[in-house]
């Protein structure tokens, strides 16, 4: 399995609504051990997540299912691959 930390950047106007369909799906995830983290960023413009994948390919069809991607509400997404070794949840 790898990690991949993927920000998004919101259109305005949609992502309020869609939230609530949002923060569901995280939460489902979150609880299958998808996604270790999740948040708004602080300045209201967008969020970023941690999620769990076997490769990119598996990523993109876990977040692509995401109701901010599927209602128009990210205006920007960027994935990068990601490589924890410290930290509380890091296997030893």
């Amino acid at each position: 399995m790898a990690w991949f930390f993927v920000e998004i950047r919101y259109v305005q106007e949609k992502f309020g609504e869609v939230r609530p369909r949002h923060r569901e799906f995280l939460t489902k995830l979150a609880d299958d051990g998808v996604v270790a983290v999740a948040g708004p960023l602080t300045d209201g413009t967008g969020g970023v997540t941690l999620y769990q994948a076997e490769d990119e390919t598996a990523l993109l069809d876990i977040i692509n299912q995401d109701p901010y991607y599927l209602e128009g509400a990210v205006a920007e997404r960027t994935i990068r691959g990601f490589n924890p070794v410290i930290g509380a949840w890091v296997p030893a």
